[in-house]
Formats: structure tokens, C-alpha cells, sequence
């Protein structure tokens, strides 16, 4: 009966091709990370671009039943709204209408966001006059609702441009913010409260 043989052959392992064989590895997973970057993804169409100069925040009483609207208009008379919410370079977040809209669901159980705020994002700084104006929608509160507005120019630092709160009275009551115009290097002046009506001209 043949017997196998025990022989076995016996491969030395050089460290310089095992070295050789690594940093081959390397190289090769650095150029596939450098084409990555070198070819993002490309964007889906519909994307909004984040990026804001301007920032206008709209808030009023947590866990409130009034639903407070924001309109701005631009200074080429572009104006977004619940019913138009882009409009131009101008952004309106979301429409929050109260404590309607404000239940979640989460893992079957419904869950109150009571945060009633309203955020509009400029995203360039088109020359012109800039009118922030908000309206009580649809109220029943008997007392005058205060809505706190807060306009800050993002670049190249961080400023505060208006922040105060404007008591609305009444259902369909509307009232302007806040007036400012950018001027052509991107610099804001003549900020005012005088009063202008965006609604009417939308009705």
C-alpha cells in the first residue's frame, strides 16, 4: 500500500515583498478615495441649497393653538408665503400653523412638538428693500398673542439686525416687522418699522 508523502514544501516569506505588497495596498485604496472626492456624487435635482445669508425667525408661544404667518418680500418684489414658499432666493422653512400641525408619530405613538416657529433663509444678498411682515391667520385667543421676530445677517459674521416681539390682536390682523435694504456690496441700512401690507396684495 502506497504511503503519501510526508514531504512538504516550505515557502520562505521575503519582508521586502511582503512590505512591497502593503504599501501597494495603500496606494491603491489613497487613488480610489482621491476619485471619490475628485467625483462626488452628482446632486438630485429639486436640492435646496442650504447655504443663507440672511435668517429671519418667527416664534410665538409654545404649545399655542394661533396660527401666525411670516411673508417677506425681496427688493425685486419676490414674496414667499405659506402658499408660495420659494420664491427667488428666498426660502420659507416650514408653515407652521400651531398646534395643527405640530403631532409626530413616533414607533405608533403620537408625539406634541409645542415649538410654534417660523424660519425664512435668504440665500444671497440681492440689492434692494426687505419687508418681514407676519399676520394672525387664524386665532382664538382673547388675549393679544406675542410674536417674536429675529433677523440676523449670517456672513461674514454673525449680526443681529432686529429682534423684538409684535403683539398681533386680533385674527387677520397683520403687521410689519421690520423693514432693511442690502445694499449692493452686501452691507444692510435703513432698518424701520414703517408699515407696509404684503397680504392685501396677495388677496
Amino acid at each position: 500500500m502506497a504511503r503519501r508523502g510526508t514531504n512538504r514544501q516550505h515557502f520562505e516569506v521575503d519582508p521586502f515583498t511582503d512590505l512591497l505588497f502593503n504599501v501597494l495596498m495603500g496606494f491603491t485604496m489613497l487613488m480610489f478615495m482621491l476619485l471619490l472626492f475628485l467625483n462626488p456624487p452628482a446632486k438630485k435635482t429639486g436640492m435646496i441649497d442650504t447655504k443663507a445669508e440672511f435668517i429671519i425667525t418667527t416664534t410665538w408661544p409654545d404649545g399655542s393653538e394661533d396660527d401666525i404667518d411670516t411673508w417677506v418680500e425681496s427688493g425685486d418684489g419676490d414674496v414667499v408665503w405659506f402658499r408660495h414658499p420659494d420664491s427667488g432666493q428666498m426660502h420659507l422653512d416650514r408653515d407652521d400653523r400651531g398646534i395643527a400641525n405640530d403631532t409626530i408619530t413616533v414607533n405608533g405613538q403620537k408625539i406634541i412638538n409645542p415649538l410654534n416657529q417660523e424660519v425664512v433663509t435668504l440665500r444671497g444678498k440681492a440689492p434692494g428693500e426687505y419687508t418681514v411682515n407676519i399676520n394672525n391667520y387664524k386665532s382664538n385667543a382673547t388675549a393679544p398673542v406675542p410674536v417674536q421676530v429675529n433677523v440676523v445677517k449670517v456672513n461674514p459674521v454673525l449680526t443681529v439686525l432686529y429682534y423684538d416681539t409684535v403683539q398681533l390682536t386680533r385674527q387677520g390682523e397683520e403687521k410689519t416687522a421690520v423693514r432693511f435694504t442690502v445694499l449692493p456690496d452686501g452691507s444692510v441700512t435703513n432698518i424701520n418699522t414703517l408699515q407696509k401690507s404684503l397680504v392685501k396684495s396677495r388677496d
